[in-house]
């Protein structure tokens, strides 16, 4: 992938009347407010689930998080058909293929658990999953890490839990994570910002599927993906350049792949800088000279990290609206999930 990608010209669609504008500007703005579905393991909101009767509470996912998401819990062990309380159980044998068997009774729970799981996939795939947060260190939903123990007593930290690897492999665009990283204010903004955004991809290509109606959803989330991976980026603009040699099919498949790789690469204020950079030549030469000199400085702040990423995004979507400037606007860089997470105000 060349450094210089992001650099070349790409055609923006022709914009449509100012009135139109400011309607599709209100139903983003809408949309992003709606609720999402995320799955998440049943312990985590504090269902009594788990193999010694308890749970494992999570205050931030159930009252915070929760307020824009739909929750489906699953807890596999249940589910499968497993007793609370129940023997406590462990992954053994290979890293590659773990089984799931108890720790005293010695009995392998993996084909029972495998064969649920299956079918769980299924109807969780109907129900338009966002993300994933699964419970850590656990045998069923640990998602890395996992002790996997041998014969000689001795374990490696290696694992992942047999219901959370059949999940990452069903369904491989949709984001999943621990909920003890989601602790880490960046890790949940990471997170948080990936599964916004493959819901609304996943909404765009669900529909009748159009080259206009890709290049309105690359265009919208051109600056995201360029806080992400300006090499992805620019090779998405020449995918997008190929529309007349491939089918509008074979464009959606290779864009998505594109995008989920994208996603993958993690943002940093270095990359962000350059974002808020680019974002100043949007607003071009409305700008009083007063006023792109605050945003040049408010920019260095934060690069500097004396200030959030909140304090400058608030600057631009000012000045976005000030000036009615509707390439700017429409950017979900600027308002990528709900404003009352508050996951932008770490510096």
């Amino acid at each position: 992938m060349q450094e210089n990608s992001f650099d070349m010209p790409f055609q923006l669609p022709e914009a449509p009347p100012v009135d139109i504008l400011v309607l599709q500007s209100r139903e983003q703005e809408n949309c992003m407010e709606n609720t999402i579905k995320f799955g998440i393991s049943a312990c985590l909101l504090g269902q009594k689930v788990r193999y010694d009767g308890g749970h494992k509470l999570d205050l931030f996912l159930r009252d915070t998080l929760g307020q824009y998401v739909e929750y489906l819990p699953v807890c596999p062990e249940v589910e499968c058909g497993l007793s609370v309380p129940r023997e406590p159980m462990r992954l053994v044998g290979d890293p590659n293929a773990p089984r799931l068997v108890t720790i005293r009774g010695n009995y392998d729970y993996t084909p029972k658990m495998t064969q649920w799981a299956k079918m769980r996939l299924d109807t969780l795939k109907r129900r338009g999953l966002s993300g994933f947060i699964l419970k850590s260190n656990s045998p069923s939903c640990g998602l890395k890490g996992v002790k996997i123990h041998h014969e000689n007593g001795r374990g490696i930290r290696k694992g992942r839990g047999i219901f959370a690897g059949l999940f990452v492999k069903h369904f491989p665009i949709i984001p999943s994570e621990e909920e003890t990283l989601l602790h880490n204010p960046i890790l949940r903004e990471d997170f948080i910002e990936r599964a916004f955004t493959i819901r609304r991809w996943l909404e765009v290509s669900s529909r009748k599927r159009s080259f206009k109606k890709l290049v309105d959803f690359h265009c919208s989330h051109r600056l995201l993906i360029l806080s992400r991976s300006r090499e992805h980026l620019g090779i998405m603009e020449r995918v997008i350049k190929t529309e007349k040699r491939v089918s509008v099919r074979e464009l959606y498949d290779l864009y998505e792949e594109l995008l989920t790789e994208s996603l993958k690469r993690k943002t940093t204020p270095r990359k962000n800088v350059r974002v808020l950079q680019r974002a100043v030549g949007y607003l071009g030469k409305d700008l009083a000279e007063g006023e792109k000199q605050e945003l040049i400085e408010v920019t260095q702040a934060y690069g500097e990290c004396q200030v959030p990423l909140l304090v400058p995004i608030t600057l631009f979507n000012h000045f976005a609206r000030k000036y009615d400037c509707h390439d700017l606007s429409r950017q979900v860089f600027l308002r990528p999930h709900p404003a009352e997470l508050h996951l932008r105000n770490h510096a």
